[in-house]
């Protein structure tokens, strides 16, 4: 089967009901995505499926013919961290980094349909995704940053303030 990750396509063979999660890290070695519960509960394994925040470790290889998967891997272009990325720097939103890349994913997704959320908002989109260490508040501090650092490069025409 042809999967389409981080606007690369690859081939990959597998038993249908196969776990994404494993092919990314296993196979691809895309290994961002993290394994937390195994169940789709605690956010360490999201990728974007279609813009969409999804849990690949509960996500089978038949459910992505034809769809669009991006990973953390995936985020910086140009050699440029994606602003949620940077901004997750510049707020030391993370400790041990084991939720990182799914909290950076749903922020992206956020910010991709609520590009100036208010708090509450940031709060219910990132409500699945456990951060073992707490760092909730810079968290959101940090989607916050990127919000008004997108909106400021927009304003710019793309350029940076």
């Amino acid at each position: 089967m042809e999967l389409l990750i981080n606007d690369r396509r690859y081939q990959v063979a597998g038993e249908p009901d196969r776990m994404l999660l494993w092919i990314l890290r296993d196979e691809l070695d895309l290994t961002g995505s993290k394994y937390g519960c195994g169940e789709g509960q605690c956010g360490a394994c999201t990728v974007l499926i279609d813009g969409i925040p999804s849990r690949s470790c509960i996500t089978p290889l038949s459910a992505l013919a034809g769809r669009k998967i991006t990973t953390i891997e995936g985020l910086a272009r140009n050699g440029e961290l994606h602003p949620v990325q940077a901004a997750f720097i510049d707020n030391d939103s993370m400790q041990c980094g084991f939720c990182t890349a799914g909290m950076i994913l749903a922020s992206v997704s956020l910010l991709s349909k609520r590009p100036d959320p208010v708090e509450a908002e940031i709060r219910q989109a990132l409500e699945g995704n456990v951060c073992r260490c707490g760092t909730y508040p810079r968290i959101v501090a940090a989607v916050r940053m990127a919000a008004r650092r997108i909106a400021a490069k927009n304003a710019n025409g793309g350029r940076h303030a």
